[in-house]
């Protein structure tokens, strides 16, 4: 765990009632600092010091760390004192994760060890905390569950606030100029992981987020509307129907990968059926 300190215009806060401490957890959006509310830069404003994970291995740092960090530069002119912690390497072979019960295991292993990561570094650091979440935090994200754990456990007694932001869903809706749904019908939201479970059970409206890859098989006529590192210089897009574009897609994820260093991608997927208010053919 490493801190970078710079000459902060930030006064100290003091413990609130009974030495709670305060937590924040700050959606940023998907990556343009342009999306980040004004709300989340008052947020930024008010704490002391902000947590954040760090994923540098050898020879290697950490792209996301450097997002942060601009996007601190770019609302706090240099007035901001950043804390990075290794963050606990999470089990991904597939071998290892192949059950939804090795999966539930794994992350809560996962978890666990980032609370005490967290943990360390709220006693190690006085004041107020700043947690700079990708996205919202309502959405796939840890962070609120990893927080309400260094609670539980007692030795830092937090009061945990959350902010709001702008999320890829939202963005990939306003890239592509749609609706998320058809008049009055519901839209399913899930993981790549558990996309097929959605499909057999009858959704027909599924967004679908935290692909570590494209498993489309079977759903050629089906159409999607595809983003990738939405909010950011390396953003994708990509729609059509599924048999025809699936080949575009694998393209512009390599792309986003090789440029960015990593790939994070969200996508819609709709069955087109006779009696659709929306016409596909139209809305990209």
């Amino acid at each position: 765990m490493s801190a970078t300190g710079r000459s902060s215009a930030l006064s100290p806060s003091r413990p609130g009632a009974g030495g709670v401490r305060r937590v924040r957890l700050i959606g940023v959006g998907p990556g343009d600092p342009d999306q980040v509310t004004l709300e989340a830069v008052r947020a930024m404003r008010e704490v002391d010091f902000f947590v954040v994970s760090d994923k540098s291995g050898a020879g290697h740092d950490d792209p996301l760390v450097a997002a942060r960090e601009r996007l601190l530069e770019r609302h706090l002119d240099g007035a901001a004192r950043v804390v990075r912690v290794d963050d606990p390497v999470r089990e991904r072979r597939p071998d290892r994760t192949a059950t939804d019960q090795e999966y539930a295991e794994v992350v809560a292993s996962w978890h666990e060890a980032r609370a005490a990561a967290f943990e360390q570094a709220l006693l190690d650091h006085e004041g107020d905390a700043g947690f700079l979440v990708w996205g919202d935090p309502a959405f796939y994200d840890s962070t609120i569950r990893v927080l309400e754990q260094v609670r539980d456990r007692g030795r830092v007694p937090l009061a945990i606030e959350v902010v709001p932001g702008i999320s890829s869903i939202q963005l990939l809706a306003a890239r592509h100029a749609i609706v998320l749904h058809e008049v009055g019908q519901p839209m399913h939201v899930t993981t790549g992981r558990r996309l097929a479970e959605a499909v057999a059970s009858g959704q027909d409206n599924v967004v679908v987020m935290l692909n570590r890859s494209l498993e489309l098989a079977g759903l050629d006529d089906w159409w999607i509307w595809w983003g990738a590192d939405l909010g950011t210089p390396h953003e994708e897009l990509v729609s059509g129907r599924v048999g025809d574009v699936r080949g575009e897609i694998d393209a512009a994820r390599e792309r986003a990968r090789e440029a960015a260093g990593w790939v994070m991608d969200v996508f819609l997927l709709r069955r087109v059926s006779t009696g659709s208010t929306d016409d596909p053919e139209v809305a990209p």
